[in-house]
């Protein structure tokens, strides 16, 4: 056990990455969407939940108590959707355990990116993770909109046929919102949709921006370290 959490630890940005994106994009490879949301979107879950331990192996004991609770309720909600799914604001309940639990993660993600280092392999897999991160949360905040004003139709061209669908549209919706590629097959009805969709816009991009000065920065002071280690350096003996 101690040598898996080991792994994880140092690898822990690679892994969450992976994980992150068949989480977001499984959906390429299945046709049977129902399949999906009884099936898939729980092992998804359960290899995201799994994935994000590498980032808590040393932090402090509340933070790893907060996660796995986390954890474990965002696991059992999918679970229980079959059952309980038509209840009220059931997928309330769920949408919202979800933005709090990739949130969580992004907010150690956005730590160490901004702790001072240099470029190496884990900041540019950690860099990928939070944007990843940003897109599940921009997704799963969205779908509280969309499943709490379903009958309106906050968000024109979404497939409601179920749950994985609307999930899989939101996904693609997003994607193409944050790279501001914006298609217009799927198009915000609602006014607090229109604007939940330009935030999430700004925040794709304020994101982007931010993690760019962040690696300059980061590759700037990787450079002056050498060259006033160059400096420092005494010149060989003849």
């Amino acid at each position: 056990m101690k040598k898996i959490l080991a792994w994880l630890h140092v690898h822990k940005y690679e892994v969450l990455l992976v994980s992150l994106i068949q989480h977001l994009f499984i959906g390429v490879f299945l046709e049977d969407v129902d399949f999906y949301a009884k099936v898939i979107w729980p092992i998804n879950i359960l290899v995201v939940g799994m994935a994000s331990v590498g980032i808590f192996v040393k932090k402090g004991r509340w933070k790893k108590i907060v996660r796995d609770i986390l954890f474990v309720v965002v696991l059992i909600l999918p679970i229980a959707l079959p059952f309980f799914g038509r209840l009220p604001y059931f997928m309330l309940s769920l949408n919202i355990a979800y933005v709090i639990f990739f949130s969580f993660i992004f907010r150690e993600i956005i730590a160490f990116l901004i702790r001072p280092g240099y470029i190496n392999k884990d900041l540019i897999t950690a860099s990928a993770c939070g944007y990843f991160l940003l897109l599940e949360i921009s997704v799963f905040l969205m779908q509280v909109f969309v499943y709490e004003d379903k009958d309106t139709q906050a968000l024109n061209g979404i497939d409601y046929s179920s749950q994985a669908a609307v999930f899989m549209d939101l996904v693609y919706f997003n994607s193409v919102t944050f790279t501001s590629i914006g298609f217009g097959d799927i198009t915000p009805e609602a006014h607090y949709v229109k604007l939940l969709t330009a935030f999430v816009g700004i925040i794709g991009q304020f994101y982007s921006v931010v993690l760019v000065g962040i690696l300059i920065s980061k590759f700037s002071a990787k450079t002056t370290f050498a060259n006033e280690h160059e400096e420092s350096t005494p010149p060989d003996s003849p």
